[in-house]
C-alpha cells in the first residue's frame, strides 16, 4: 500500500507499532501484543485497531511476503493517519493499519553489549511504549555496531541500567533475578514478562530495580529479551567477558 506524504506518523513518528514472532503462521503472543498496543492507543489519545483487523493484516502480510511456514518478524503499525502541517491532530481521526513481515532467524550466539552513550528519556511517555518515534534506539544500535558489538546498552537520564536498543535486559545475582523497573523509561516487553513468570514459578525471587551499571559487573549472568530473540544470553560487556548460568539454560529451555 501506498502512505500518503501527510499522514501524521510519517512526518510526526504519531502512532505505535507491534512486532510479533511468527512461528510456522502462528502469531505468537498474539493477544498480549494486542493489549498493549490497546493500552498504549489510550494513552496516546488514539482510538484502538480491532484484533481481527489486526489479524488478517498479519497473515496477509506473511502471505505476501511468502512467509507463512518461515520464522518470521511481523510488524503491525497504527499511525493517526492524515493531519495538517502542525501539531494539531484532526478533529476526527482516521488511523491508518499497514502491516509488513520478514524472516527472522533467532540468534544462534550470545550477544556482545558495550554501554553508548544515547540515553533513555525516562521522563517521556514515549520511552515505555513503541511509538513511531524511535531515533535514539537507531542511534544506540549504530553505535554499538560501530564498536564492534551486537547490541546496545543503554542508561537513562539518572545514569540507571535501562536495556538494550530492542531488547529488555535481566541480571543474576545471588539467585536473583533482577531487570530494570519501567520508571527507568523501559518497554514492558512481552517476553520480559514471560520470563519474569517463568523465573518465578520456577521459585526465582525477581526484582524490578533502579541500579547503576556497575551492578552488571558482580552479576553472575546477564541476558537479554524480546519476542523475536526469544532469551538470548551476553557473553561481553564494555569487553568484559559474562558467563552464562546454569539458571539462563534453564529460562531459555522451550522459548521459540
Amino acid at each position: 500500500m501506498s502512505i500518503p506524504f501527510d499522514d501524521r506518523g510519517l512526518t510526526l513518528g504519531d502512532g505505535l507499532f507491534e512486532t510479533l514472532l511468527a512461528d510456522d503462521g502462528e502469531l505468537v503472543a498474539f493477544d498480549a501484543h494486542a493489549a498493549r498496543l490497546e493500552r498504549s492507543c489510550l494513552m496516546l489519545g488514539l482510538p484502538a485497531p480491532d484484533r481481527v483487523g489486526l489479524r488478517a493484516a498479519a497473515a496477509e502480510a506473511l502471505a505476501d511476503f511468502g512467509l507463512e511456514t518461515t520464522r518470521s518478524a511481523v510488524r503491525l503499525t497504527w499511525t493517526a493517519g492524515s493531519g495538517g502541517r502542525g501539531l494539531e491532530r484532526p478533529a476526527v481521526l482516521a488511523p491508518r493499519l499497514f502491516a509488513t513481515a520478514a524472516a527472522a532467524p533467532k540468534p544462534t550466539t550470545p550477544a556482545r553489549l558495550v554501554t553508548v552513550d544515547v540515553r533513555r528519556n525516562d521522563t517521556s511517555i514515549a520511552a515505555r511504549l513503541k511509538t513511531l518515534s524511535y531515533l535514539d534506539n537507531v542511534l544506540a544500535r549504530r553505535e554499538a555496531l560501530a564498536r564492534g558489538a551486537d547490541e546496545a546498552l543503554m542508561l537513562n537520564t539518572r545514569g540507571e541500567i535501562a536495556g538494550a536498543a530492542a531488547a529488555n535486559i535481566f541480571w543474576l545475582e545471588d539467585d536473583r533475578l533482577f531487570t530494570p523497573a519501567l520508571d527507568c523509561g523501559v518497554l514492558a516487553g512481552i517476553a520480559r514478562g514471560e520470563v519474569m513468570a517463568t523465573a518465578a514459578a520456577a521459585g526465582l525471587t525477581v526484582e524490578e530495580v533502579r541500579a547503576r551499571p556497575e551492578a552488571l559487573g558482580g552479576a553472575q549472568g546477564v541476558f537479554l529479551t524480546s519476542s523475536l530473540i526469544g532469551l538470548r544470553p551476553v557473553v561481553a560487556l564494555d569487553g568484559r567477558a559474562q558467563q552464562p548460568t546454569q539458571v539462563t539454560t534453564l529460562l531459555m529451555r522451550g522459548r521459540r
